[in-house]
């Protein structure tokens, strides 16, 4: 098939977006057509980005992403542009008008109309099947869209609409085709994992999900990503502690530690509850790494407020931790209510200080790994190492192991692994 019938799709954004991207994969696939996954130079003469738009910075890079393809167009590179996803939802008709390069604008939930766009007949049921862009050994799997929740600085409500859980059958079966394709590692996200369920059974079941996905034959490790503090169903610790298939690994994003920051954000909780919850997680499942994100520099954040968050970041000592300087975001409830009261550099000196302070936490944890041995399983190749993850660690965004080896390893592959040093975020290790 020439270039010219081929489709690049280009995803940007979080690994939710990414999901998207290869349901789209399959139906095209599925119709005869040919298609790529973020090719790199003019290899397809049609591309599809999908974007973010949750941020400033992510919207910025969206921008810049679809800029860079009109330009293309403009100079023969490529004949067609199609834009997708949260910043399309969010924005089309704006965008339409600033960038007429584009053929067309579709919103995140249009993968059907996207498919007859492209010529193809879309499949009644497409969100079992999946192309995975991920190395074979791991994929994700989105439990639900939308969210319910009121936080004041987020829009994803605005995007995704309500919370909407997928059936548990369905997950199932979803998780037995990815099994079926030699996916061994199940990254479960949501963009909150904490009311799974509620929609559809009027009940949290999320234990239930992940107990019966463990079930699944060749699925190894089951990862929890994006779980809610308020309502966070603690009938999921006992799953995660005696099944030995769920890894004691659990992403809760908590955002601020300080009473007035917390009622301001709109989170539904405070630092008594939030410091009880970190408590119950760790003592129910012993040895658990907690990862959480928090914002700096929201509205209204004094330097009273931020100091709370140095002391409640230093009390806590979280295995793994991200921060992200507020956005001041368009329709959102802070935008409407607050003014942008915080200097850029305030955010992102409050945020570099978070992280220079989790950088000597995170020292501190590793160097209690070496002489440890753990399972690890190998993504890649990188120099004289073999570059792999713990259970404790998730793609992209967490720490690796570092492996040396006399015989060769195989990507995909569960390895003992002897810690022999560390640094500030990476482990260093030989085979057991």
């Amino acid at each position: 098939m020439s270039k010219k019938q081929k489709i690049n799709i280009i995803s940007l954004g979080c690994s939710k977006n990414l999901v998207d991207s290869e349901y789209l994969l399959n139906q095209l696939h599925r119709n005869g057509i040919q298609v790529v996954h973020d090719a790199d130079g003019n290899e397809a003469r049609t591309v599809i980005i999908n974007t973010c738009g949750f941020i400033g910075d992510a919207k910025e890079e969206s921008i810049n992403t679809i800029l860079q393809y009109a330009d293309a167009k403009q100079k023969g590179a490529i004949d067609k542009l199609y834009v997708m996803g949260c910043l399309s939802q969010r924005y089309a008709k704006d965008r339409m008008e600033e960038i007429p390069e584009v053929d067309a604008f579709y919103g995140k939930f249009d993968i059907k109309k996207i498919v007859k766009a492209m010529g193809g007949k879309p499949m009644d049921i497409y969100n079992q099947h999946r192309i995975i862009t991920t190395p074979s050994h791991y994929a994700y799997l989105k439990i639900s869209e939308g969210c319910n929740r009121i936080c004041s600085f987020c829009a994803i409500p605005q995007m995704t609409g309500t919370h909407k859980s997928k059936p548990i059958e369905e997950l199932v079966e979803e998780t037995t085709n990815l099994a079926a394709q030699g996916v061994k590692e199940l990254l479960v996200i949501a963009q909150d994992l904490s009311y799974y369920g509620i929609d559809l059974y009027q009940e949290s079941k999320l234990a239930e999900l992940i107990q019966k996905l463990s079930e699944v034959e060749g699925i190894e490790w089951i990862k929890l990503h994006y779980a809610y503090p308020t309502t966070f169903p603690t009938n999921i610790l006992p799953v995660i502690a005696n099944n030995p298939k769920v890894c004691k690994y659990l992403d809760m994003a908590l955002q601020h530690s300080s009473n007035s920051m917390l009622k301001v954000m709109r989170r539904g909780t405070d630092r008594v509850q939030t410091i009880k919850l970190i408590e119950k997680i760790r003592a129910e499942v012993p040895g658990i790494v907690l990862r959480t994100t928090l914002l700096t520099g929201h509205p209204g954040e004094t330097e009273e407020d931020f100091q709370d968050l140095v002391a409640f970041v230093k009390e806590m000592k979280f295995e793994r931790l991200g921060v992200f300087p507020y956005s001041h975001e368009e329709d959102t409830y802070a935008y409407q209510k607050y003014a942008d009261d915080v200097p850029d550099e305030v955010k992102r000196e409050r945020a570099n200080t978070i992280m220079a302070l989790q950088k000597n936490i995170s020292n501190e944890l590793n160097l209690k790994r070496v002489g440890q041995i753990l399972k690890v399983v190998i993504d890649r190749t990188e120099g004289d190492y073999y570059v792999g993850r713990t259970e404790f660690d998730s793609p992209e965004v967490d720490p690796e192991v570092l492996v040396t080896s006399a015989e060769p390893l195989s990507v995909g592959v569960f390895y003992e692994v002897k810690i022999t040093s560390s640094d500030d975020y990476d482990l260093y290790g030989v085979l057991a």
